[in-house]
């Protein structure tokens, strides 16, 4: 092969990896997105249905006592949700939130937005609840979490009714750092995310207080440390591996079937090719995103 060959090859491979690279960069912004949205639209259709059947066809009816404090309309504990489930619903008003809290912290739950560490308690039960949350990827939910300061209401409906909490401070610590969720004598809530954006070097904390009395909890409970701490968990390399292999193969199959071939018939071809090895990068991005450092 010529040497002007091999560097047309060459010129051709690099171009195409930074395509794939720039792809990637945008699925990780957007795309994931779109992902979290079909996510929380299942979660709270799922949520509003085992409300209805509960009985509590409004969802966050409280009083207020003179003194600000929010007292639930409370229901029965029940069992504990299963992992991948819905909790509940968390409002943040300062920073536009209003997602379905899913049970679980790894790599799949957090996917679909905020994630309640499992053996921590339910909101608005006794103890430090405790959820987390992706900062850049998958809806961003904990995006503006930086902005949150003491005073600053936190509300969370799960089938015990509506709970108030209020933001008494925050604080950075490293990924390893599970004392922030551990338990606590007195109710507290637990948010933590990834910090600065874009990085995966440290994790913000905001600690909230439950600012009504805490209502009956489930039954019981494992230890906080048994979960995924406060880095996530890893994904599996051969979807990976099979989507990435199929995704090859429709690319150079679609330039093998093209060649010679008319104008038209190959722009066609290129067209059908371009949008099959589209639709299976997405899936190969999807595998890939949890196999990198967890940046939630």
């Amino acid at each position: 092969m010529r040497p002007g060959s091999v560097t047309g090859v060459l010129g051709r491979l690099i171009l195409a990896a930074g395509i794939v690279i720039l792809l990637f960069v945008a699925y990780q912004l957007w795309g994931t997105g779109l992902a979290e949205s079909h996510s929380q639209d299942v979660l709270r259709q799922q949520f509003d249905a085992l409300l209805h059947r509960g009985g509590q066809h409004h969802p966050g009816t409280t009083t207020t006592t003179a003194g600000g404090s929010d007292l639930p309309t409370v229901g029965s504990p029940g069992a504990a949700p299963g992992d991948g489930s819905p909790v509940g619903v968390l409002h943040i008003a300062k920073i536009g939130l209003d997602k379905v809290i899913v049970e679980g912290t790894s790599t799949t739950d957090l996917r679909q937005g905020p994630g309640h560490y499992p053996g921590t308690p339910l909101p608005g039960q006794s103890g430090n609840v405790a959820i987390a949350g992706h900062r850049t990827t998958y809806g961003a939910p904990f995006y503006n979490l930086d902005g949150l300061k003491p005073g600053d209401v936190i509300r969370v409906t799960t089938l015990q009714g509506t709970f108030r909490y209020r933001v008494t401070s925050s604080l950075t610590v490293s990924p390893d750092d599970t004392s922030v969720v551990a338990t606590t004598t007195t109710p507290e809530l637990t948010l933590t995310t990834c910090t600065p954006r874009f990085s995966a070097a440290q994790r913000l904390v905001v600690h909230a207080a439950l600012t009504s009395t805490p209502v009956p909890g489930t039954p019981t409970h494992t230890s906080p440390k048994e979960a995924n701490g406060l880095a996530g968990s890893q994904g599996d390399w051969l979807p990976a591996l099979w989507w990435g292999l199929l995704t090859l193969a429709l690319a150079i199959a679609t330039g093998i079937v093209s060649r010679r071939r008319p104008r038209l018939t190959r722009w066609l071809l290129y067209v059908v090719g371009g949008v099959l090895s589209l639709g299976a990068m997405f899936f190969f991005f999807g595998a890939v995103s949890p196999l990198l450092p967890a940046s939630f």
